[in-house]
């Protein structure tokens, strides 16, 4: 699938390194930040896409690089007659939730979409972190006015601590429909889809147009047959794992906004136009994650009245003002809560998820407002596309290690991270060492070891400390302790961003 791009890119570099003369070995830099770092921000950026081979559900490549894994979920799917086998696993459990699964890709995608020309040799990598999502979601939505959310009993899932290669809970497959709407996250994977599409659309142009093609369809299928998934039907299944608690009409104008970005379509403008108050384009939320996307729908299009200088959406930018004058301390409308060590605290739960995402929020704005040489007004305060960098530089220094307990929160970074992540796959000895299978509750007994787990998850962002920069680094301590692929995906944005302004790349 993405192999066309990753060979295309490769001969391209290679071709280079015999044309290019020396003195343009290195693109000019436009340094927005001194030259000396305290992170490695190559190296997080490296492990941070890593991560996502650790999550993967199938028959892994050849190519897989964390080779503790070994392929599972091979019959997903089957009992239904459908072929759900791929994807990725949304944290440290064995199930398959459709609407994580679909925020990541967007995320992911969006990090390109907006970095992907500053990534060099990472580029590859991030696209086939893309594309193993990307596959599955086709295979998702194979059917019109049909999406299957969930591969995996999450009750029983829960219930057992065992290695994907070894399940044994039901592979139960939960899908949406005209008679079970689901409209959050079939809207939620159309805008993944979209996006998506823009990143694949110079080295796979065919493939795009199959994922924009999609995209399309399953948009209309969202807007037309509205509810949400998790207040009808499949109540009992999505919660409490992810239950849509903001509704279904951010991920509407969020869908739009993507699909106008990868289409160009006046009817998606149109849409954005006439639905985009009813959909709460001017809500005083500011939380951006997979469940509320809100504020990411403000950031997007403020780019197309910004760069793209489109008139009829210039209350985006207003919009996308009001959310930074929330979040920078100092402004008079500042809500926004901080660590005594200065980490952006929004709640105990995997609180990391909303330092990624919002830090990917403020760099991309920057990128926006830098280019319309425009600026945010909060009260009598200005605040720069440089500070708003800033602010997102000290949220990733914190998150690498610069904080109170001097831990990297990303695993396999730095001198000092987390060592009992919430994952069974990583707490649990890997096929390789342990070939006899491991029963459902025999795993359990490693939950309150204090040993380090067996299989370095390199690259994995953990929930993070509490409101007071407290980290127990314990195995049960879900919340503090697992990792996720929707913390890990804004990050790969912005550490492409602190990468290259510091010259890593």
């Amino acid at each position: 699938m993405a192999s066309s791009c990753t060979v295309a890119i490769a001969i391209v570099l290679f071709l280079l390194s015999f044309t290019t003369p020396l003195f343009l070995a290195k693109p000019l830099h436009h340094s927005h930040h001194p030259r000396f770092a305290s992170h490695n921000y190559r190296d997080a950026l490296v492990k941070s896409i890593l991560y996502f081979e650790g999550q993967r559900s199938g028959k892994l490549p050849s190519s897989q690089r964390i080779t503790w894994r070994k392929d599972s979920g091979l019959s997903d799917g089957k009992a239904m007659g459908v072929d759900l086998v791929g994807g990725y696993y949304d944290a440290g459990d064995n199930v398959k939730f459709g609407f994580p699964m679909a925020f990541t890709t967007t995320m992911l995608s969006w990090s390109v979409i907006e970095f992907g020309g500053l990534m060099k040799g990472e580029l590859n990598n991030a696209k086939e972190a893309i594309g193993w999502a990307t596959e599955y979601l086709l295979k998702a939505t194979a059917h019109p006015d049909t999406i299957y959310v969930q591969v995996g009993d999450a009750g029983k899932d829960h219930s057992c601590w065992e290695r994907p290669e070894d399940m044994d809970t039901p592979r139960s497959v939960f899908k949406i429909d005209k008679n079970t709407p689901g409209t959050e996250v079939a809207a939620e994977t159309a805008a993944a889809l979209a996006a998506a599409s823009l990143v694949f659309r110079k080295c796979n142009p065919s493939y795009s147009k199959l994922l924009l093609k999609r995209a399309i369809r399953v948009f209309a299928f969202a807007d037309k047959y509205r509810g949400s998934y998790s207040n009808l039907g499949l109540r009992k299944v999505v919660c409490p794992y992810y239950c849509s608690v903001s509704g279904y009409e951010d991920e509407l104008l969020w869908g739009a906004a993507w699909l106008h970005r990868a289409t160009r379509s006046p009817s998606y403008l149109n849409y954005i136009q006439r639905n985009g108050q009813t959909l709460g384009a001017a809500e005083t939320d500011n939380t951006f994650g997979w469940d509320n996307k809100h504020v990411g729908a403000r950031i997007l299009l403020s780019k197309a009245f910004l760069v793209q200088k489109l008139q009829t959406l210039h209350d985006y930018k207003s919009h996308a003002d009001n959310y930074i004058c929330s979040l920078i301390p100092g402004t008079p409308a500042s809500q926004a809560q901080y660590t005594p060590g200065g980490l952006l605290f929004k709640m105990d739960d995997s609180n990391m998820q909303y330092v990624t995402s919002t830090s990917f929020l403020l760099v991309t704005y920057a990128k926006y407002l830098t280019s319309a040489r425009m600026i945010v007004k909060c009260g009598g305060v200005v605040i720069t596309p440089k500070k708003l960098r800033n602010v997102a530089k000290k949220q990733v220094d914190y998150l690498l290690g610069d904080n109170p307990l001097k831990m990297s929160y990303m695993v396999g970074y730095g001198a000092r991270y987390p060592q009992r992540i919430h994952h069974r796959g990583s707490s649990l000895p890997s096929v390789a060492t342990h070939p006899a299978k491991i029963q459902c509750r025999s795993g359990f007994s490693v939950m309150g070891s204090q040993a380090p787990n067996p299989n370095v998850l390199v690259g994995a962002v953990v929930g993070g400390p509490d409101e007071h920069d407290r980290f127990p680094d314990e195995r049960k301590d879900y919340e503090q302790s697992e990792p996720a692929t929707y913390i890990n995906a804004p990050l790969v944005g912005t550490l492409t961003y602190l990468a290259h302004s510091f010259g890593q790349l």
